[in-house]
């Protein structure tokens, strides 16, 4: 089989089943019975196992089959991409600290305020980081299957960014449609069109700054990321993962703490304006 065709069906399946998962119909009958976390888990499960064998596959298969546009060939292309790829994995560094604030955070019941920080940038700043890297790997790429597997990443990044607007459109109604007409999937493009404007001292400087510096130790390392099967990217995006779970479980819990804690503190002080001890 050719390596790119066999790359793109792999795509389609995690693709397809990451997004369908979590449409309203199938997750609904899902959470209904394994709850809340078990179908996060399961979700997670799957998502990690399929994209393991993604990168499994494109790693035993990188440097064969037939070329591709090989961009990395002509000095100006290749810098300016490669310009779009630090970008890229700096907008992917600043989401982490921002996700718990933003609408999309795994069990979020924030409010939908108005666009803050990143969100002036894009509203999706870890998915359009993932787009960037996608697109700018998939010209630079000198093997056809190299172009199918960063397309892959872009396209699930496109989709999934498309199909969380939906959800929350559908659950957060003129609060979230408000907040999708003041911002923008693509990056700047709010800014460019007059509906946000870039304030930079709600930014994180920090973590935006590490997602540089990541980038170019990513490029430090280039050659031997997909060594060993890909063990490494698969690791690394495993761990994310799991960190991000953890943090969220972590949230939900101090949360549960807080509501517990003020409805003691109502209950005590209702039963000391009545006389109760």
């Amino acid at each position: 089989m050719n390596p790119a065709v066999g790359m793109a069906a792999l795509w389609a399946v995690f693709v397809s089943t990451h997004i369908g998962l979590t449409t309203r119909a199938i997750r609904a009958r899902l959470v209904e019975r394994l709850g809340e976390w078990g179908f996060s888990l399961t979700f997670s499960g799957v998502a990690i196992i399929l994209f393991a064998i993604v990168v499994q596959y494109y790693a035993a298969h990188r440097g064969s089959g037939p070329l591709g546009l090989g961009l990395a060939d002509v000095w100006a292309a290749r810098v300016g991409l490669m310009a779009v790829i630090v970008l890229g994995i700096a907008l992917i560094g600043g989401s982490f600290a921002t996700y718990f604030r933003s609408p999309y955070a795994l069990h979020s019941r924030r409010p939908i305020d108005g666009p803050y920080g990143l969100e002036r940038i894009t509203r999706h700043p870890f998915l359009a980081g993932v787009a960037l890297m996608g697109i700018a790997h998939a010209l630079l790429a000198r093997w056809m299957v190299g172009t199918v597997f960063s397309l892959g990443l872009a396209t699930l990044a496109v989709f999934g960014s498309m199909h969380q607007d939906r959800k929350l459109l559908a659950r957060k109604g003129a609060a979230y449609a408000a907040y999708l007409r003041a911002t923008s999937a693509i990056p700047f493009a709010a800014i460019a069109a007059g509906r946000q404007r870039l304030v930079a001292r709600e930014l994180p400087v920090t973590a935006l700054a590490s997602g540089v510096a990541i980038a170019i130790a990513l490029r430090a390392v280039h050659d031997s990321i997909f060594a060993s099967g890909g063990a490494w990217m698969i690791g690394v995006v495993t761990g994310s993962v799991a960190l991000i779970a953890l943090q969220t479980r972590l949230q939900a819990r101090r949360r549960r703490g807080k509501r517990v804690f003020s409805s003691l503190s109502s209950e005590s002080g209702e039963a000391t304006l009545h006389g109760r001890p």
